[in-house]
């Protein structure tokens, strides 16, 4: 991120993090499994064979306390079409009305969904419960909330009842914006200009820090009349974050200064990232050859998307997302949807022991690593934006690289000159400028492994790797790189990895191109 405003900074009016688009899943933990939901039944005293009777008057009694005050109000609307985008639906019925706060518009359709059923086993003879696929009538109630801007909730009206809750970060954003008395202009779900992007930030962070259980619980009872008396013992919801986009936005000056630099922008995000830069991004650990360090199925995708709001550029890996954007021609975007959690950690405590001892564990669905969810996908944006950061330098090459023709001082010691023509000099810049290397850095034997064979013996080792504390010497000596502290690991610089981007570059050029870019 620092590299990309020390290059593009002037064109820059401020940076914005957090959550644009999110959905909550409400789980009846219990209910949504077989074995779970035998042992309720059993609990409730029904019997198998009179499941689906009980379960069909259930959706009845929920579907009439839903529908009836809705027609009553004038709120109801059943969809024949599921396809249908219900938030424009909900808006028009509101614009129509002249509904501008508060429940807007509630609307039916049939849609599929999981739902339990019992079913005869074959095999067995006897009667046993299924998870399956099916169709079930859903309610959606919108909502103009002062508060949070326009949300939604989504009831499921057949076992297990699964509920959704849907808004938008950027709406919730621009709420608490007003109740701060602090001046903006929004383009849908972005905000070109605001007055204060610092203090804009601390209202974004503050959404994280949010008692999600509380609040959805609320907004469910608020939906769903018979929240605490359709089932005959109450199981309560177990909260999800089922969709999380996390958006960083970068707001130009202008349309005209992101419009000129945008195109070079998509140019190097199709054509000079790849897919290991795309695991790297995401916080995947690859190897030397690219490939991760675990046994992932699937492949990295790019695609190149033209919406309204913008170019869009897409990359997919194991099923996580990074996605850039020029919204609206004034507001570059970098986004991290992340589905897949199995591979991330966050640094927390076990399920039930709140105040128990804290290690790095796998990060969750569950609403309580929100906060770690967001920490993970900042740094994934942010290292996309890094990536960037080295398109088209337009600083001549022979000034961006003066200095490494020339001896140095590091630490009262001469170091000497690097020469970008000489065999050794341009295998060991080859070598740090590795994309593996930039998230976790290279060591001494990373180095090693690729600048020499493997060593015959422990004194040849030990020659090749005071070689290599040499050679990091220099580079050190001339801010190419830097150690990371309390490791034995380094990084490049900015310095570093804009020069040597840039002679690289140039070395893997042709005459043609040399001579056209001259």
């Amino acid at each position: 991120m620092n590299s990309f405003l020390q290059r593009f900074g002037a064109l820059v009016v401020g940076v914005l993090h957090g959550f644009d688009r999110l959905r909550f899943r409400g789980s009846k933990r219990q209910l949504c499994h077989p074995a779970g939901l035998l042992s309720w039944l059993g609990y409730c005293s029904i019997l198998l064979k009179d499941y689906k009777t009980f379960a069909h008057e259930a959706t009845l009694n929920l579907c009439r306390a839903l529908e009836a005050p809705a027609e009553q109000a004038d709120l109801y609307c059943f969809l024949n079409n599921s396809q249908h985008s219900k938030e424009e639906v909900a808006l028009q019925r509101a614009a129509a009305q002249g509904r501008t706060q508060g429940l807007i518009a509630v609307l039916g359709c049939v849609e599929p969904c999981r739902i339990l059923q019992v079913r005869g086993n074959p095999k067995t003879k006897r009667l046993e419960p299924r998870v399956e696929l099916g169709k079930c009538k859903h309610y959606y109630h919108y909502y103009l909330d002062p508060q949070y801007g326009l949300r939604y909730t989504r009831l499921q009206t057949w076992f297990p009842f699964t509920v959704h809750v849907g808004l938008n970060g950027r709406a919730w954003l621009a709420q608490q914006l007003q109740a701060a008395g602090l001046d903006f202009v929004q383009k849908d779900n972005c905000f070109p200009w605001i007055e204060d992007f610092a203090a804009a930030q601390q209202l974004a962070d503050a959404q994280q820090t949010t008692a999600w259980p509380v609040l959805l619980d609320g907004w469910v009872a608020q939906s769903n009349p018979l929240a605490q008396t359709l089932l005959k013992a109450p199981v309560p919801y177990y909260w999800s974050m089922e969709t999380g986009e996390y958006a960083t936005d970068l707001a130009f000056h202008t349309a005209a200064d992101l419009g000129r630099l945008y195109p070079r922008l998509v140019q190097q995000a199709v054509t000079t990232l790849g897919g290991t830069d795309v695991l790297r991004f995401l916080g995947y650990r690859v190897c030397q050859d690219g490939r991760p360090l675990k046994n992932m199925a699937g492949e990295v995708t790019t695609r190149v998307k033209e919406l309204v709001e913008g170019m869009c550029v897409k990359h997919q890996a194991h099923g996580n997302q990074v996605k850039m954007y020029d919204k609206f021609g004034q507001v570059l975007r970098i986004e991290t949807e992340l589905h897949n959690l199995r591979d991330f950690k966050v640094y927390r405590a076990l399920e039930g022991e709140p105040e128990g001892p804290k290690a790095y564990r796998r990060l969750r669905q569950g609403v309580a690593d929100v906060h770690g969810r967001a920490e993970v996908s900042q740094k994934s944006n942010e290292r996309y934006v890094a990536a960037l950061a080295t398109v088209a330098e337009k600083v001549p090459l022979g000034e961006l690289t003066k200095a490494l023709g020339q001896r140095v001082s590091w630490k009262g010691r001469a170091v000497r000159a690097l020469n970008p023509l000489a065999a050794e000099d341009v295998a060991l810049l080859e070598a740090v400028s590795r994309g593996e290397f930039v998230v976790s850095g290279f060591r001494n034997r990373d180095l090693r492994g690729l600048l020499f064979s493997p060593a015959a013996g422990s004194a040849e080792a030990k020659r090749q790797a005071s070689k290599v504390t040499r050679w990091l010497r220099l580079l050190r000596g001339h801010s190419l790189i830097r150690k990371i502290a309390q490791t034995h690991r380094y990084q490049l610089t900015e310095k570093g990895r804009s020069s040597l981007t840039a002679l690289l570059a140039a070395r893997q050029a042709n005459t043609e191109q040399l001579l056209q870019a001259g």
